[in-house]
C-alpha cells in the first residue's frame, strides 16, 4: 500500500502511479479479440458453439443450448428465499423510481415567422446487456442494466452471460424473471460482444452494448465500437475517499476493502488531512483483512493498488481526488454538501458518514455501471440516455424562410457549395 503525505520527496511520481492505474493492456489481447469477432462475423453460431467449449468447457448440441428458458427463469425465481426476494423488489423498485426521472423528452419551439425547432427523443430499437456470470454472478448488474433500457423504452432487449460448464447462476435467472427479461444466451466474453454487435442466427443483431466485463470483453467493445453504439470501456473497480477527523475509521477500512475484494486490480484510496486519521485506517484495514472471505484478493489489491494520502488540507485532496477521478467516490466529512461544489469529476458522490459506497452498488438506486481509470473526466454513470437517441426537428415556413434565407445563401456561396445556395434561392420571393 501507498502509504505517503503530499510533501514527501517521492509523490509526485508515486502519485502517476495513480494516476495510469487505468491503463488496461488492450494491445496484449487485441490480437486474440479481433480473431473471435472475426470468427464469429464469418461462422455466427458454429463459432460460439466452438468458442463456448474452449472457454466454457461446455459444447452447446444444437442452436437451442445456446438460449436459457423462460421456465428456468422462473424456477429459480420460485425458489428464491423471501428475504432476498424481499430485497431484489426493494432495488428493483427503487432503480426504476430513479432512472424514470432521468427519462429526457422531446420538445418543439414556435417562432413567430412559423419556424418550428425542437428535439424528438427516440429509444433505440434494441440493447445488448453483458453481465459477467459463473460462480462471481451480479444479478444488481442485470437490474443495472436491464431497468434503464425498459424506462428509456427499448422493445427488443438481449442479455448475454457466461455459463460455465453450462451451469447457470440462479440468482442470475432469478433476477432476469423479476426484469421480465425472455431473450438470455448462455455466451460470454468477446464472442457475446461481437455476436451482440453483428447478430447470429440466434443472437440478435442490437443497437448498443452496455455492461461491464474483463480486459477481454472491454476490447471486444472498443473494437465494435462504430458498428454498435457502447456505454464505456470500464476497468477494474475503484474508491475514493476524502475524510476528515469526523470520521470513523473502522468505517473507512471496510468501505476501502469493499472495492478490493472484486479483484487484485481494484483501487482503493483514501485522502484526508489527518494523520491521526490515516495511522488508525491503516490499523483497522489490517483487523478487517483477517476476517473476509476474499481475504487474498482483498490484500493483494490494497498491498499493490491502495494508497492512504496525507495532505496539507482539504483543499489539496480535493484538488488530487479531481485528478484521480474515481469511479466511486466518498465523502466523510463534518459538513460534505459544502464540498460537494468543488468536487468536478466522480462516477458516484457518496455524502456522509452513513453512505457507504455498497448502498450504491444495490439500492439506492442510482446506477452502478460507472466510469472507472480517471474517465470520469468525461463519461457519465449509465443511464436512461444511454438508450436513447435525438432527432433534430426543423420546420420553416415561407415567411420565415425568406427572413433568413439569405444569410444561409451567402455562406452556402462563400464554401463553394452551389447546390445548397440553389436550394434555399429558389424558395426565395423575388
Amino acid at each position: 500500500m501507498m502509504f505517503t503525505t503530499t510533501q514527501s520527496s517521492g509523490f509526485n511520481a508515486e502519485f502517476k502511479e495513480l494516476l495510469e492505474r487505468g491503463a488496461m493492456d488492450i494491445e496484449h489481447v487485441s490480437g486474440i479479440v479481433s480473431k473471435i469477432i472475426a470468427e464469429i462475423r464469418k461462422e455466427k453460431n458454429a463459432a460460439l458453439k466452438e468458442h463456448i467449449a474452449k472457454f466454457d468447457k461446455w459444447r452447446p448440441q444444437s442452436d437451442d443450448d445456446l438460449k436459457i428458458s423462460t421456465d428456468s427463469m422462473r424456477r429459480a425465481y420460485d425458489a428464491l428465499e423471501p428475504k432476498l426476494r424481499d430485497a431484489l423488489h426493494l432495488a428493483y423498485d427503487r432503480i426504476k423510481v430513479y432512472h424514470e426521472k432521468q427519462k429526457p423528452r422531446s420538445w418543439f419551439d414556435d417562432e413567430p415567422n412559423g419556424t418550428i425547432l425542437g428535439q424528438k427523443v427516440t429509444p433505440v430499437d434494441s440493447a445488448g446487456l453483458y453481465i459477467p456470470g459463473g460462480k462471481a454472478a451480479y444479478p444488481s448488474s442485470l437490474l443495472m442494466n436491464v431497468i434503464p433500457a425498459q424506462v428509456a423504452g427499448v422493445k427488443n432487449i438481449v442479455v448475454c452471460t457466461p455459463t460455465p460448464e453450462n451451469e447457470p447462476n440462479e440468482l442470475l435467472l432469478a433476477a432476469c424473471h423479476l426484469c421480465g427479461v425472455t431473450q438470455v444466451f448462455k455466451v460470454g466474453g468477446a464472442s457475446a460482444i461481437a455476436a451482440m454487435a453483428y447478430g447470429t442466427q440466434s443472437i440478435p443483431k442490437v443497437d448498443v452494448i452496455t455492461g461491464p466485463g474483463n480486459i477481454f470483453v472491454a476490447t471486444a467493445k472498443k473494437m465494435v465500437f462504430g458498428d454498435v453504439h457502447i456505454d464505456m470501456i470500464a476497468g477494474p473497480s475503484e474508491i475514493g475517499i476524502l475524510a476528515d477527523d469526523s470520521a470513523n475509521p473502522n468505517h473507512l477500512a471496510i468501505d476501502l476493502l469493499s472495492q478490493a475484494e472484486h479483484d487484485e486490480m481494484a483501487s482503493s484510496i483514501l485522502m484526508t488531512p489527518s494523520q491521526k486519521l490515516a495511522d488508525a485506517v491503516k490499523e483497522e484495514i489490517e483487523k478487517w483483512l483477517l476476517q473476509l472471505p476474499r481475504q487474498e484478493i482483498a490484500r493483494k489489491s490494497i498491498e499493490e493498488r491502495g494508497a492512504i494520502i496525507v495532505t496539507r488540507d482539504m483543499n489539496e485532496a480535493i484538488e488530487l481526488m479531481n485528478e484521480i477521478a474515481p469511479e466511486h467516490l466518498e465523502v466523510a466529512t463534518t459538513s460534505p454538501f459544502e464540498l460537494l461544489p468543488h468536487i468536478k469529476h466522480a462516477g458516484a458522490i457518496f455524502l456522509g458518514h452513513n453512505t457507504p459506497e455498497a448502498i450504491g452498488d444495490y439500492v439506492a438506486g442510482p446506477n452502478h455501471t460507472l466510469p472507472t481509470g480517471g474517465t470520469a473526466k468525461f463519461y457519465s454513470p449509465l443511464s436512461v440516455e444511454n438508450f436513447m437517441k435525438k432527432s433534430s426537428i426543423i420546420s420553416f415556413s415561407a415567411e420565415a424562410i425568406n427572413e433568413i434565407g439569405e444569410a444561409c445563401a451567402i455562406i452556402a456561396n462563400t464554401e463553394g457549395l452551389t447546390a445548397h445556395e440553389q436550394s434555399v434561392r429558389v424558395r426565395l420571393k423575388k
